[in-house]
């Protein structure tokens, strides 16, 4: 059934110039993900606007706004995958400070195990089972670097959470202005994504959609 939901904007990262938009409902802190259809697609910008009595302008994480949803369409990757009625503009209902994150933070025991990636041939078979694919979660020893990978500029960060120590990419479009302000953090904020199956390996990679400092 369509329903209007009021969200807190955690995650709107930018891939292939599309967005990944997620966030927690304001009233009851469940993860949603706006795809645009049932295969997980991602959102254009003309999908990512908010109505200001200013006029309608680009969403920004820390949003609290309206978005209508026609139903949910979960994934074995992305259980929290909603169909966003991409017709409609969102409505924005103030927004969410960062000193407040700290009421909308995740508790995992570790970030669906260590390393950087999970085989998504052993999700269709049901060794991996994933129940939440986002995590927002309070880090230590948070790193920014730059890697040149055939010739692209990747963007990675290092940090600790529960004693393990991760090496993610990161596409947080605020990256680049973090690190060049500091590229070490003591503490920090991040949203962590379960993405797509890769086309060259076959495996979902955790990716750092936001970052919080």
């Amino acid at each position: 059934m369509p329903y209007n939901a009021e969200l807190v904007i955690l995650a709107n990262s930018v891939k292939f110039g599309k967005h990944c938009v997620a966030g927690k409902l304001v009233n009851t802190h469940q993860w949603i993900r706006l795809v645009s259809n049932e295969r997980g697609a991602e959102l254009d910008n003309s999908q990512v606007r908010v109505a200001t009595p200013r006029g309608n302008f680009p969403v920004f994480t820390l949003e609290q706004v309206y978005v209508n949803i026609l139903q949910s369409v979960p994934l074995i990757n992305q259980p929290e995958n909603c169909l966003l009625d991409i017709h409609t503009v969102w409505q924005r209902n103030g927004r969410l400070y960062t000193n407040n994150l700290g009421n909308y933070l995740d508790n995992p025991l570790h970030l669906w195990g260590e390393g950087d990636r999970l085989s998504y041939s052993q999700m269709q078979n049901g060794q991996i089972v994933i129940q939440n694919s986002l995590f927002l979660v309070q880090v230590r020893n948070l790193a920014l670097f730059t890697r040149d990978f055939q010739g692209k500029v990747r963007r990675r960060a290092t940090f600790q959470y529960n004693n393990i120590v991760y090496d993610l990419s990161v596409t947080d479009p605020k990256f680049d202005n973090l690190m060049n302000t500091n590229n070490n953090y003591q503490t920090a904020v991040l949203c962590i994504s379960l993405g797509e199956p890769a086309p060259f390996d076959n495996n979902c990679y955790k990716i750092i959609a936001s970052i919080f400092v």
